[in-house]
């Protein structure tokens, strides 16, 4: 099974602010693993990583 992190967790090991992880998913760029009955989102990093060089490679032919 996948590590799951939050969102605060995910920003801090990809080098990122949890404002930045925040617009990439209000944007639809990465979206989370699984959702909390209560609204939180867990992620797994290396998924939103392949997510982000996807957005990325097709940002930047």
């Amino acid at each position: 099974m996948a590590r799951l992190v939050t969102s605060g967790q995910l920003a801090k090991e990809l080098g990122l602010s949890l404002r930045t992880i925040q617009r990439y998913i209000a944007s639809g760029a990465i979206t989370p693993e699984l959702r909390t009955p209560g609204g939180h989102t867990r992620w797994d990093p290396e998924k939103v990583r392949r997510q982000l060089r996807t957005v990325s490679d097709n940002h930047n032919p």
